[in-house]
């Protein structure tokens, strides 16, 4: 597994909607399922900021990191 992404839980702790988000930083409603999902490849630093300053989180709080051999 390695990264899981935990986007989901900060939009719901924000009470916020994925649309909403996607459109205060410029991204497609896709490209941000395709994060919150797990199945991307890679995040721009820039697009990681730009949530994080809409979430008003820190990148912790939305990426975690799980060592696959403990699962």
């Amino acid at each position: 597994m390695g990264i899981i992404v935990n986007l989901d839980v900060m939009l719901a702790k924000r009470k916020m909607s994925s649309g909403e988000l996607a459109s205060r930083i410029g991204l497609t409603q896709a490209n941000l399922s395709i994060l919150k999902t797990g199945k991307a490849k890679a995040i721009r630093f820039s697009t990681l900021s730009a949530i994080c300053k809409e979430l008003n989180c820190k990148p912790g709080d939305i990426l975690e990191y799980v060592d696959d051999e403990v699962l």
